[in-house]
């Protein structure tokens, strides 16, 4: 039992010595284990370390001297370990001083550069101040690599980013106390400004527009600007030398120039009147009626006979042929009327609705009086005392060929009749020579009015072959006759829904009308004179 006792006594030493052997070891490239108590002492001394403290109190004498043997020879590897490692930083330490000795000539060779403050390095017996006092396990901190030496000037973008203003000569001047700083410049005063810019007119040519929020500036200076009065005056006189050359009176120029400008103020102030079906009376008299009447009194040379057959009140309804192409025929009866009646009537003419579907046409046709051909919108303007004129040919009159010129073509069912029995009033035939050869029709394309949704796409001898000169109409002579008128205020009130008396009162307007394009075939002495 003893000898067993002896045995486990032996190894718990040997054990206990090897730990201690791998605790006093040092590491590769690690620092010795020195205890805090022995900084006074000498560094080779190293501390035995103490053994754990075994489960029973009484040791064999054996054991013990075993242990003693164990120790010493653990304290003989640790003293040899020291060494090693005190030779190795005094090789380390030596290197470190010369590499410095060489930094600090060559930043002697060069310029200065601001040096950057470092941290002292703590050596190997200080503590830190996280670390216990008296604590005799813990172990200094090993020294941190050396710190990166600056050998070069930052750029001038660098220490712009960072904040940092580099000076090169003196130093900066201090800023200025607020008090010596160099006061503002007063706001001067936009009236101030145009009275000085007015006395030095010799610095510019032509002076820019004033602030809008000066009321009361001097008078500009510089080059002289034209007056509206005085560029109007020489319009006018460039008018007059026009007119004179062209043998116009100039009295007439100053007084179309008068009537323009009067309508263009109009215009812009709103000062005209627009009725129920478009009818815009202004523009008729200033605009419509003036482009039409050089065609009218020039290219055409139109005569006008019985135009005394033309109530001077009240409504009536013009009935007409229809030739020519385009229809320019109702232009010419429309201003035929308003410049040769006594009183300018304006006739109020009935239109197809292909005239007020076609864009730009149909709205100069609603400003100059025209409307639709329904017998509601006739008998509005029976009842209003209008003078309404019709077309009854349509589209069959005006696209016929030039083989069967003025011969008319069916007056429809007699609707204009009724209207005008329906309200009582005159029926006026009206007869028009020379349209029939402003656009001689040869020949008819159906496929393109087909394709266009046109009634006809004519051929003439100059149109399409010449292009868009093929528009321009042939200046034939016109002559326009209004018939005695045909009452209709004799039948009696119920008299339009009579359709015999109808058909016989069309065939009657239709006959007369006829019968005068015959007359003044024969009376006319040439197409053209």
């Amino acid at each position: 039992m003893a000898a067993r006792q002896g045995t486990l006594a032996a190894g718990a030493a040997r054990a206990s010595g090897e730990r201690a052997k791998r605790r006093s070891t040092p590491l590769i490239g690690a620092e010795p284990i020195v205890p805090a108590d022995a900084t006074d002492s000498t560094p080779d001394a190293v501390p035995a370390p103490v053994a754990p403290a075994t489960k029973k109190a009484a040791s064999t004498k054996a054991a013990s001297t075993k242990a003693a043997s164990t120790k010493a020879s653990t304290r003989k590897a640790t003293q040899k370990a020291t060494q090693k490692t005190s030779a190795k930083k005094a090789t380390t330490k030596a290197s470190e001083e010369k590499a410095t000795t060489k930094a600090s000539a060559k930043k002697a060779s060069t310029k200065a550069v601001p040096a950057t403050p470092t941290t002292p390095e703590p050596t190997a017996t200080e503590h830190t101040a996280s670390e216990p006092a008296g604590d005799a396990t813990t172990t200094t901190r090993r020294p941190h690599r050396p710190a990166p030496q600056v050998r070069s000037a930052p750029s001038r973008r660098a220490s712009r980013q960072s904040g940092e203003r580099r000076t090169r000569g003196p130093a900066a001047p201090p800023p200025l106390a607020p008090a010596a700083a160099k006061p503002r410049r007063p706001r001067v005063d936009p009236r101030e400004k145009a009275r000085r810019d007015a006395e030095r007119p010799h610095l510019r040519i032509a002076e820019p527009p004033l602030d809008p929020t000066v009321h009361e500036a001097p008078s500009r200076t510089g080059l002289p600007l034209p007056d509206v009065g005085d560029a109007l005056d020489a319009v006018v006189g460039m008018l007059r030398l026009g007119a004179a050359a062209a043998g116009v009176a100039p009295e007439d120029v100053e007084q179309r120039v008068a009537q323009v400008l009067a309508f263009l103020r109009r215009r812009v102030d709103g000062d005209y009147e627009v009725d129920d079906f478009g009818y815009d009376a202004d523009f008729t008299e200033n605009v419509f009626y003036p482009m039409l009447r050089p065609i009218y009194r020039h290219w055409f040379r139109v005569e006008v006979r019985g135009i005394e057959n033309i109530p001077a009140t009240g409504g009536a309804l013009v009935v007409s042929n229809h030739s020519g192409t385009i229809a320019l025929d109702s232009l010419m009866v429309q201003l035929a009327i308003h410049d040769e009646h006594p009183q300018g009537r304006v006739m109020r003419a009935l239109g197809a609705d292909l005239v007020f579907q076609t864009p730009f046409l149909g709205t100069i046709a609603r400003r100059s009086g025209s409307t639709l051909a329904t017998n509601a919108d006739a008998e509005r303007l029976f009842g209003q005392g209008e003078l309404v004129g019709v077309f009854p040919e349509g589209f069959k009159g005006v696209g016929k060929p030039f083989r069967e010129r003025y011969k008319l073509q069916r007056f429809g069912r007699g609707g204009f009749v009724s209207a005008a029995l329906e309200a009582q009033v005159p029926i006026i035939p009206c007869s028009v020579v020379g349209a029939e050869e402003i656009f001689p029709i040869i020949g008819n394309m159906g496929t393109v009015a087909r394709l266009f949704g046109l009634p006809y796409a004519p051929i003439t001898p100059t149109f399409p072959w010449l292009g868009p000169l093929g528009l321009i109409p042939l200046p034939s002579k016109w002559i326009i006759e209004f018939g005695a008128p045909i009452p209709t205020d004799s039948q009696g009130p119920g008299a339009a829904d009579d359709p015999m008396l109808v058909f016989d009162l069309t065939d009657q307007v239709r006959e007369t009308i006829q019968q005068t394009l015959y007359t003044l075939l024969m009376q006319r002495r040439s197409v053209f004179f």
